[in-house]
């Protein structure tokens, strides 16, 4: 394609990652913020797409494609494809790339009665586990990663509209989560720290109802001396790591605090640094993926 370098300056996201991770919702929420959408778009057509962009004269400006790559080629063909647009054309695709664990996806298939693409009249886990070998260069290439586990489609939408109906284009995120470590690893964290070192709250009788969104448990787990050891390196190191990130071109970053149950010690630290990088100036959000579970714990 002769005229692919020529065409007007396009936003162009590439949402694809698991089946049943969330596409659907992705799609529409891009629609919503006044994407042109294209649902399952073979990667071989993506520069008569760009092309398409050019005849309309600066009128689409933003566009994202679902790609479901559930054969061998349609990857090769999408590789090809954004390794071309890197040489030929002004325009950088950014990958978001939708995840959830087998549990979940299994579930998700379950509700809908619907059989996995790649499952070949074999169990829905065998087309995820095929599936995720098929993904696992791709993930790594991706520039945004959401892992939907857990997340209703209205919560989804909220994290795809904080990462991409932002006005600034070059705008670095930073998303600060709290865990347990008894329920998993997240599976979408850049930057994992375990606090399970520090004095726990847990073992007080009045404050194990609490978590770490109530002062008085935030306090205990700050006044001591290891804690505020740890504050301070984690700080430093992370000052020091965060601008190295932006300057590599990453969009997001994923820091995860983890202790046991992701109820109180994690919650308070997650809580301090979402704080302190937004005094650094940095775009920064916070969650807390276990502490419900923690409340209901006995």
């Amino acid at each position: 394609m002769e005229d692919v370098a020529k065409h007007n300056e396009l936003e162009l996201v590439i949402i694809t990652g698991m089946s049943g991770a969330g596409k659907t919702v992705a799609v529409q929420s891009f629609e919503d913020m006044g994407y042109f959408c294209v649902d399952n778009l073979p990667p071989a057509l993506i520069p008569k797409f760009i092309d398409l962009v050019d005849s309309s004269a600066g009128k689409m400006q933003k566009a994202a494609l679902v790609i479901d790559l559930r054969a061998r080629e349609f990857f090769d063909q999408l590789f090809e494809t954004m390794n071309r647009l890197g040489t030929e054309s002004k325009v950088t695709p950014k990958i978001l790339y939708l995840d959830a664990d087998d549990e979940t996806l299994v579930k998700r298939y379950k509700e809908t009665r619907r059989s996995h693409p790649l499952s070949e009249q074999s169990s829905p886990l065998n087309g995820i586990h095929a599936e995720r070998e098929l993904l696992d260069e791709l993930k790594g290439a991706a520039q945004v990663i959401l892992d939907t586990t857990g997340l209703k489609p209205l919560q989804l939408r909220e994290r795809i509209l904080q990462q991409f109906s932002s006005e600034e284009k070059d705008t670095f995120q930073v998303n600060v989560l709290s865990f347990g470590f008894k329920h998993g690893l997240p599976i979408d964290a850049d930057l994992v720290f375990d606090v399970r070192f520090l004095p726990n709250p847990h073992y007080i009788d009045h404050m194990r109802p609490l978590t770490g969104l109530d002062k008085e448990v935030s306090d205990y787990v700050l006044k001591w001396d290891e804690t505020k050891k740890f504050v301070e390196k984690l700080d430093d190191l992370l000052q020091y790591m965060l601008p190295h990130y932006k300057r590599e071109g990453k969009s997001q970053l994923v820091i995860a605090i983890g202790c046991t149950g992701g109820k109180h010690r994690s919650v308070t630290l997650a809580e301090y640094f979402q704080k302190r990088l937004t005094e650094l100036d940095y775009q920064t959000y916070v969650s807390h993926r276990d502490v419900e579970k923690g409340r209901r714990e006995k």
